[in-house]
């Protein structure tokens, strides 16, 4: 078996008495799409959140390509090949949707952050960010103000802006979150075709999207892992069942 992107050994954080992350094992493969699933309040974001490095852990420790990066600030991670998106999506509405996605290849590319304005109209920043818009299905609204988006459009940048930067993993936030029913599915097929590319670690709420795209599912209770296995695994556990997807899942 090929080596892990991601492992998470041991993770634990807690705020006061409370305990978000107790005693996390985790691992994504090269290529895979893992979920990690649960109910409200079960500590799915502070755990992306301390992967990513904006949340310090307790104990534990967090591995990107085999480096140990528990310790590493969220920009070192982001050079060891880490790409996050969030439940809001964060784009520059003032920018247009070219601009943006060239500003992630920028941030990322070895040099320092020159003037934005003259560096979106570097050709060794636009080219790439052009592919990865036709790509994901943006290209012609390459030129128009990232604001004036609709909420899935939005969404589908953010994810460009992380494709670009030719990550090793993708940490994915509750990418349907707030999507009407056609963006949910335009969303689907979007995922579909850069499925495989990258290591991605899904969180979502969406249990259709969860068993179309997974390759294994982990499931989030209290802080606690208590499964991973495959979709069809995971629909069939007694204890998942009860604890999250209910008779009718």
């Amino acid at each position: 078996m090929a080596d892990a992107v991601l492992k998470v050994e041991g993770l634990s954080k807690h705020f006061g008495a409370l305990r978000v992350t107790d005693d996390v094992w985790l691992d994504v493969l090269p290529g895979e799409t893992h979920a990690l699933i649960g109910p409200n309040g079960a500590g799915k974001t502070t755990l992306i959140g301390q992967i990513a490095g904006e949340i310090a852990p307790d104990g534990g420790r967090i591995l990107i390509g085999g480096h140990d990066v528990t310790r590493e600030p969220a920009h070192r991670r982001v050079h060891r090949g880490l790409a996050r998106s969030f439940q809001i999506a964060c784009v520059v509405p003032s920018f247009s949707v070219l601009e943006n996605v060239a500003l992630s290849v920028q941030g990322t590319d070895g040099h320092s952050f020159r003037a934005v304005r003259p560096a979106a109209s570097d050709e060794r920043l636009n080219a790439p960010a052009r592919a990865v818009l036709e790509e994901i299905g943006l290209g012609a609204r390459a030129h128009i103000p990232a604001g004036r988006l609709s909420h899935g459009e939005k969404r589908q940048l953010e994810l460009a802006m992380a494709l670009v930067t030719k990550p090793k993993i993708m940490l994915l936030d509750e990418p349907m979150a707030g999507l009407g029913k056609a963006e949910t599915a335009q969303m689907l097929d979007v995922l579909r075709t850069v499925r495989g590319r990258c290591a991605i670690l899904l969180v979502e709420h969406d249990m259709q999207a969860v068993f179309a795209l997974a390759d294994r599912v982990s499931v989030l209770v209290e802080g606690a892992l208590i499964a991973t296995g495959s979709p069809a695994a995971i629909r069939a556990d007694a204890g998942v069942r009860a604890a999250y997807l209910g008779e009718d899942a």
